[in-house]
């Protein structure tokens, strides 16, 4: 009888305590897949939440952007119609078919590409007051502002090169910078810009925007971009060390070092005429790097606890839009094979006009 009795309380209490149990059971369930919803929801929001950035540019009044997009706008066609014009006499004037010449024919592409990169964006800021740009529009300015500048750093440090062969081993210059040398100088120094830029980018797109979008500056650059990130960005930081130690140090000492021996042959020659002549042949261009390098070097090299918003974007002008002008005029003015050049070319469209 006691028996009897005992089995029918566990026959009864057993089906409550196995419904207690599933209903814990189920409680947990829903507590975990809550928590995941809530973590897979936290990562969507964290890398989709910004999907536009918004460039300040360089002043809010609107009575100066009206003045600066006319003024960026003449500095544009400027900077394009003298590298274009520079592109085409050292194509067909064969008296500009030299390895220093082919080098600044590289030059004018990279300052081609660094102004259109830049300016536009700047022009349509500037007159349509609308300052946004999107996530992906910002990483493709800073892929291709990133590939022009590291591959003037190069490209200028090889023509110090050049201009060493060409001082300190003249009899030896056709075979030093023959052609098979320049065509691979210049596949190297826009491939080694390519890979530079693509490891900044490709680090850059696995970075999470989720507070501020707001950029101080006029247009998207490695240095603001990385202030607004609210993941880790450590990496990013030391592969820009890198970089900053690969192409800026090691491109400036390349230079200092050609530098170094040209200044001490030229201090060798004799002649007052002949120091003259050697040293016009590379002056243009030692102006040229001091006023490029200077301005890298704040932007990219300098220490971290120096920093001026107004600084930074006026120093940006000097290497996106005020360099790309100046060199050719440097390169091209004080050259008597390019005036001979561009007398050629004038006194051709003179006889097409009259014919």
């Amino acid at each position: 009888m006691l028996l009897k009795i005992l089995v029918f309380m566990i026959y009864i209490g057993f089906p409550q305590k196995l419904n207690y149990m599933e209903r814990i059971t189920d409680s947990e369930d829903l507590k975990i897949s809550m928590w995941v919803t809530v973590i897979k929801v936290a990562e969507i929001r964290n890398h989709s939440s910004i999907t536009q950035f918004i460039l300040l540019g360089l002043t809010d009044s609107p009575e100066l952007q009206i003045l600066l997009f006319w003024v960026f706008a003449f500095i544009y066609v400027l900077a394009l119609t003298v590298n274009f014009l520079l592109i085409f006499i050292i194509s067909n004037f064969k008296k500009l078919h030299t390895p220093m010449y082919f080098l600044i024919f590289n030059l004018s592409l990279i300052n081609i590409l660094s102004v259109s990169v830049t300016i536009p964006r700047l022009l349509q800021s500037l007159w349509t007051h609308r300052k946004m740009i999107s996530f992906n529009g910002c990483i493709t300015q800073v892929f291709f502002i990133i590939w022009a500048l590291g591959s003037e750093l190069v490209l200028l440090s090889f023509m110090a090169f050049d201009r060493y062969a060409a001082i300190c081993h003249p009899l030896h210059y056709t075979i030093i910078m023959r052609k098979e040398v320049c065509v691979g100088i210049a596949i190297f120094v826009w491939i080694a810009g390519m890979i530079n830029t693509a490891v900044h980018t490709g680090l850059m797109l696995h970075l999470s925007f989720c507070d501020s979008n707001v950029i101080h500056h006029f247009f998207c650059d490695i240095p603001p971009v990385l202030d607004l990130a609210c993941s880790d960005i450590s990496i990013n930081e030391f592969m820009t060390k890198v970089a900053n130690v690969v192409y800026g140090m090691g491109s400036c000492g390349l230079t200092l070092t050609s530098y170094f021996f040209i200044l001490r042959t030229i201090f060798r020659i004799r002649s007052i005429e002949g120091k003259k002549k050697a040293f016009s042949t590379c002056s243009s261009h030692l102006f040229v790097i001091s006023f490029y390098f200077s301005a890298i070097i704040y932007t990219y090299i300098r220490p971290s606890s120096v920093h001026s918003l107004d600084k930074d974007k006026l120093v940006s002008l000097i290497y996106s839009a005020v360099t790309p002008i100046v060199n050719p005029l440097i390169y091209s003015l004080r050259n008597k094979d390019f005036k001979e050049g561009m007398k050629v070319l004038t006194g051709n469209f003179r006889m097409l006009s009259r014919s």
